[in-house]
């Protein structure tokens, strides 16, 4: 993937957050909380394991893909920490490495089609103060509603028909990553 291709991390809101993000191509506040971490999912199964295919519950019943650049993604690992703190660490060292960072990084078992955890990893980037600010204002190029794509492949699940599901996946790429747990 090339530095500038843009990557469609997924996320999932209520109605009127969905509404004004499609209307204004990113987010508006309210109701979006700027004050809040906003969790981008880069992983479209991830996604749709967290949000129920969009049926979950009402604070998630929208899918929305958000385009961003190869760049700001990176800008947003690089200023991360891991959702975890280092067994080596004190509480106060914890809460310093936090404190200092607008980013965080955690690292949950993808899944498949029927959303059964699998063996990689797929990556969730918990944005908050400064990159919160920056994801709104500056990196969002394009906001789509995937809602009706969850549901269709959701359908066909149901029917049993999985082979047609998982032709309508989107296409994705591994991503390497510094942080990746060992």
């Amino acid at each position: 993937m090339q530095s500038a291709a843009p990557l469609p991390p997924d996320e999932a809101y209520p109605d009127a957050i969905a509404d004004g993000a499609l209307t204004n191509a990113t987010f508006t506040s309210p109701p979006f909380k700027m004050e809040r971490m906003t969790w981008i999912k880069p992983y479209f199964l991830w996604m749709m394991y967290r949000a129920g295919w969009g049926f979950k519950d009402a604070g998630q019943q929208r899918i929305l893909a958000i385009n961003i650049s190869r760049a700001e993604f990176e800008w947003a690992r690089e200023h991360g920490c891991l959702s975890h703190a280092d067994a080596s660490m004190s509480k106060d060292e914890w809460s310093a490495k936090k404190e200092a960072s607008p980013v965080r990084i955690q690292w949950d078992p993808e899944r498949d089609l029927l959303l059964r955890p699998q063996a990689h990893r797929a990556i969730q980037i918990g944005l908050s103060k400064k990159a919160v600010e920056l994801y709104v204002n500056q990196w969002i190029t394009r906001v789509v509603d995937v809602t009706p794509l969850a549901h269709a492949i959701h359908a066909l699940l149901v029917q049993e028909k999985f082979e047609e599901a998982k032709h309508m996946l989107p296409q994705e790429k591994p991503y390497a990553s510094v942080f990746h747990p060992s």
